[in-house]
């Protein structure tokens, strides 16, 4: 047996899903991207996809909901200046591409930019190989789907009796999407992704808290093991109590503790946003301006990956045919770079960095990140936490914004404990974490050397759209944040 190039061999599964079944061939793309070059144009590009979902959820021991959908189209993208012009179908078809193509090559602007030339030969783009071209969705049938949530509940009830409702919920996707760009790129991907939720609710003399865990990432559903449910519920069960022994939060300026893997979240937030291209192009961004500057304390490294393999935030290729990156985007508290697409990067006269990123076919791509985290240091978290006189230490968050422009941040903790004299006290309820993004990572006193990443349940809002992404730190002290608390 002759094994096929993994590139290839995703290229040829985009072929047989996307253009194929609707008799399109690679000329008649290449003519779709003369038409629009025909005016002057500086890029220009059709995204094809194809994405099955399946998801299920149970509650009460019943199945609430099964759901399976299948969304398939063409997005059609003219760029000029910073002018884009987009049109996008679900009919894929020669007669509705060619269309689109029309539509959008009304946006040339005289001096503003370049004729491009179409290469009569397709350029097969270079990627990575990161995760496997098998679809989740038929990694389980539906009888399995269902018992496996039926175990987590069971799992999860009989952990203690205090835990009186459950809610669990699997969902499974497989996308496969093609690129041709009109400089003759010609890249595909084929995207598993799956996820696995659980919230569990604990109740006590009149009281209920709630605590979650979940997981999943770009493979198949059997990775969900009965070790790896166990370890979903241990968390969410034992969140849920602590949650039930919490106390109001002190408030006011105080040491953070902030605990490794997904409190990364906070510097996604209020950092990895502040880093995206075209926030900077703009001059929006705090970050604006200040490559080659110090912009955090010494030892803080930010990266941007999208080349870890498996994970929920890579990518083999992104939506505009740019392999993925390894990127350091903060090294030693010094500015290194930005995240970029292809439009920003060539205003700024720079390189894309492989983080072209869009929801779906109908939306046009904008520079996002993949999976952002900081490096880990040499501290013990132990240590760190012992460092504390007067603080709160953070474990999980839950909801937060941003202000680009300012970088000022508020996020609400969803567990955290209150520390005196090195030693925790006791979990605190209520507690909102508020700081400013650049000013937080000059505060940064301590860094662990446990770095994690999340369990991979990330998803990215940016201007109405989603993508999945994940995120990750060490434990991390951080000196004088204020805590808005309810005590």
């Amino acid at each position: 047996m002759i094994a096929v190039e993994p590139t290839l061999a995703r290229l040829a599964t985009a072929r047989a899903a996307l253009l194929e079944p609707f008799g399109l061939t690679e000329s008649a793309l290449a003519q779709a991207l003369r038409l629009i070059t025909e005016h002057r144009v500086d890029d220009a590009d059709l995204y094809f996809q194809t994405t099955r979902s399946e998801g299920w959820s149970l509650e009460e021991g019943i199945v609430k909901s099964g759901s399976f959908s299948i969304d398939q189209g063409v997005g059609v993208r003219a760029v000029a200046g910073e002018k884009t012009a987009f049109a996008y179908s679900d009919d894929i078809s020669e007669a509705a591409l060619l269309d689109a193509a029309r539509t959008v090559r009304t946006i040339a602007a005289a001096g503003q930019s370049r004729r491009v030339k179409v290469p009569v030969e397709p350029r097969v783009a270079g990627s990575r190989e990161l995760y496997g071209l098998a679809d989740p969705i038929l990694s389980l049938d539906s009888v399995s789907k269902v018992a496996l949530l039926e175990r987590v509940e069971r799992l999860a009830r009989a952990k203690d009796p205090r835990i009186v409702q459950v809610m669990a919920g699997l969902a499974a996707e497989h996308e496969v999407v093609l690129i041709a760009r009109a400089d003759g790129t010609l890249a595909a991907d084929v995207r598993p992704l799956v996820r696995l939720s659980l919230t569990v609710i604990a109740e006590s003399n009149g009281r209920r808290e709630v605590g979650s865990s979940g997981g999943g990432g770009r493979f198949g559903l059997a990775y969900f093991t009965e070790a790896m449910l166990a370890s979903y519920v241990d968390e969410a069960v034992k969140a849920a109590l602590t949650n039930l022994e919490s106390r109001p939060a002190p408030a006011g300026e105080m040491v953070v503790v902030l605990g490794p893997g997904w409190p990364g979240v906070l510097l996604h937030e209020a950092v990895g946003h502040g880093l995206e291209g075209d926030f900077n192009r703009k001059g929006s961004s705090t970050f604006a301006g200040r490559m080659g500057q110090r912009v955090a304390a010494k030892g803080v490294t930010v990266l941007d990956d999208g080349t870890i393999p498996d994970r929920r935030g890579s990518l083999n290729v992104d939506d505009e045919g740019a392999a993925s990156q390894r990127n350091v985007l903060i090294e030693d508290g010094i500015l290194k770079g930005y995240i970029q697409d292809a439009m920003n990067a060539r205003l700024m006269k720079t390189s894309p960095t492989g983080n072209g990123r869009r929801e779906s076919y109908a939306h046009i791509p904008m520079p996002r990140m993949t999976n952002t985290y900081m490096l880990g240091g040499k501290d013990d978290p132990q240590e760190i936490i012992a460092s504390i006189d007067r603080g709160l230490y953070a474990t999980n968050f839950g909801g937060g914004q941003v202000d680009i422009t300012s970088g000022k941040f508020v996020f609400s903790a969803s567990q955290a404990f209150w520390v005196e004299k090195g030693k925790i006290q006791y979990p605190v309820k209520g507690a909102t974490i508020i700081g400013n993004g650049p000013d937080a990572l000059t505060r940064v006193s301590m860094i662990g050397n446990d770095m994690a990443l999340d369990s991979g349940v990330g998803v990215c809002g940016k201007e109405g759209q989603s993508v999945p992404v994940g995120v990750g730190q060490p434990t991390l002290r951080i000196d004088g944040l204020t805590v808005g608390g309810t005590a």
